[in-house]
């Protein structure tokens, strides 16, 4: 028996699916890894080996210029301690309400569930737009204060549908009642069944909630004038454009050498720029990584 069992497992189908599967892992793992081991290589290599191509496996004249030239904005502190804080807020703030929206939604026999979701789907393919929503919050004099950075975009009626249907799959109904028939109400249900069940579908909100508001730009550009609520995204901004400035004054008096060195190292700041505003980010996946795939792949089936 035993040698029949690896005669099945080691067939010739086997063996082919096995090769073309992995091949075409490892295939989608290089195009979706490369450019960002690019970046990185870029960032500390010499700009010249750079723009010559020299660039593909290993850093070529390693050299800290570019992150040097980047850290020197000390207003780049500022934006990272401002994200950071709109961040954690914002991330806690969504993942509450998106928790406590969802469960109620979650129970079967909720009075006019089917019409909640629809309202909130609605919201998903219409809403009213830039100008009225910045008159709004002019309105509410939440214009120029880091709470419409906070709230502004916190809830997302997608995390909400995958969360739902994640409660719906994942917890048994019989929990539920065993709960009711000790006396548990739906707060106790809430923190005691719930919350500790719904580990993978946490991960996966603060994945989604935090990643959106760490590179949101749109939001503080409209919303804020104040220099010292400036978001990472919009220092990074200024960055760019101070160089662009730099490289448009040298083309217009200095020396064509000069013009190319600068041309040079604005480029390889723009590589810098990239993992410094993104290490954050890149730094918060492996902790989640044991929850998030589970957590997607069981939010996102219908149910």
């Amino acid at each position: 028996m035993k040698k029949n069992r690896t005669r099945i497992g080691s067939s010739g189908t086997d063996v082919l699916y096995d090769a073309v599967n992995t091949t075409l892992l490892v295939l989608v793992f290089i195009v979706i890894a490369y450019p960002l081991y690019f970046l990185i290589l870029a960032s500390f290599s010499d700009p010249s080996d750079v723009t010559a191509g020299r660039v593909w496996l290993f850093p070529k004249g390693v050299t800290l210029n570019s992150y040097q030239k980047v850290l020197e904005f000390t207003i780049l502190w500022v934006g990272y301690r401002n994200t950071a804080i709109y961040t954690l807020l914002s991330t806690a703030i969504g993942v509450t309400v998106t928790m406590l929206t969802a469960y109620p939604l979650s129970i079967p026999n909720l009075p006019g569930k089917r019409w909640i979701m629809l309202l909130f789907v609605f919201t998903m393919f219409f809403n009213g737009g830039l100008v009225p929503t910045y008159i709004t919050v002019q309105a509410l004099k939440l214009t120029n204060t880091p709470t419409i950075v906070i709230i502004l975009g916190c809830f997302s009626v997608y995390n909400l549908i995958i969360t739902r249907t994640f409660l719906q799959r994942s917890i048994p109904q019989d929990m539920y009642e065993a709960a009711e028939i000790d006396g548990a109400g739906y707060g106790r249900r809430f923190l005691n069944i719930v919350l500790p069940l719904s580990k993978p579908i946490l991960a996966v909100l603060v994945i989604y909630i935090a990643v959106w508001q760490w590179n949101s730009y749109f939001t503080a550009l409209v919303y804020l004038s104040d220099r010292k609520l400036i978001t990472l995204q919009l220092v990074l901004r200024e960055i760019l454009t101070s160089q662009q400035q730099l490289m448009q004054q040298l083309q217009d008096g200095a020396m064509d050498q000069d013009m190319e060195k600068a041309t040079k190292l604005a480029e390889s700041i723009k590589y810098a720029i990239v993992i410094v505003s993104s290490l954050p980010i890149m730094c918060l996946y492996p902790f989640m990584q044991k929850y998030f795939a589970k957590g997607l792949f069981i939010g996102a089936m219908k149910g």
